[in-house]
């Protein structure tokens, strides 16, 4: 389904990533935004090329972006993240990526991540299965938290408050940990490469394009309460055998309020 939108949403990708690529790497001018997150000339530039292709292709449907809000009411909507790691970018580091979602009726239907500084692209489509530069992915079958790779992000939100002691104990039990955030880390677990990926807190266009990726992968996603996905809420990747495993340990809030030894 959805093979008309999910190549133009390539199209998009490509214009994107010219954009960004043209300006990755040189003396770019960072502004501050009212709500502290930075933003650049290739943020504004690259939003704005798809906005005026949309409306040109798809002019009926809304759009909902980081730097120009939401326009548009339509039962479909496309949402863009024009720079997903934008500290990222602005420092050279090459984990940076654009997101491009459909929603119909508010339910990730298509999403796309391209990520052209490391040379990666991930899509999706409901029931078309998910692809890392046009090769199948799939989550791994790891079955137990003992043996995952856990990627986590906001630490310092986590740490020295009521979530530190199901925090400690996840990245404890944990074979391995790393720090990886934005796009990057969900995707992992969609390709197999890591099991479980958590954030405190995430807007709409940070992961709606991950949704379709992971779960038409094998994953699960929820947020850190075993509730759907919200604007602001928080995010809880998984290959799906460890998402209930991971919420036990979250909602009995790990060993120190009283879970006791895990075998």
């Amino acid at each position: 389904m959805y093979e008309e939108e999910l190549s133009f949403a390539h199209a998009l990708a490509d214009a994107a990533a010219e954009i960004a690529l043209s300006l990755f790497g040189t003396d770019l001018e960072v502004r501050t935004k009212p709500d502290r997150t930075p933003v650049t000339e290739a943020d504004v530039g690259i939003e704005r090329m798809i906005r005026e292709r949309l409306a040109e292709r798809f002019p009926d449907d809304a759009v909902l972006g980081e730097e120009a809000g939401h326009t548009g009411d339509a039962r479909r909507t496309w949402v863009v993240d024009p720079i997903d790691g934008t500290k990222n970018f602005a420092a050279g580091i090459q984990i940076w990526a654009t997101l491009i979602a459909l929603l119909v009726d508010e339910r990730p239907v298509l999403g796309l991540a391209g990520a052209p500084g490391l040379g990666e692209r991930y899509a999706a489509s409901e029931g078309g299965g998910a692809t890392l530069n046009g090769r199948s992915i799939h989550v791994s079958e790891t079955a137990s938290v003992e043996d995952a790779l856990l990627l986590g992000a906001g630490e310092s939100s986590l740490l020295g408050g009521p979530d530190q002691a199901w925090f400690v104990e996840l990245t404890t039990r944990a074979r391995r940990t790393r720090g990886f955030g934005d796009f990057w880390a969900h995707l992992l677990v969609a390709r197999g490469a890591a099991d479980v990926a958590l954030e405190p807190e995430l807007h709409v266009w940070d992961y709606a394009a991950l949704v379709p990726i992971v779960e038409e992968a094998g994953g699960r996603v929820s947020t850190l309460e075993g509730t759907s996905l919200r604007d602001g809420g928080s995010m809880l990747t998984t290959n799906g055998r460890l998402h209930d495993e991971v919420l036990s340990v979250i909602r009995d809030g790990g060993r120190a309020a009283g879970a006791g030894p895990r075998a």
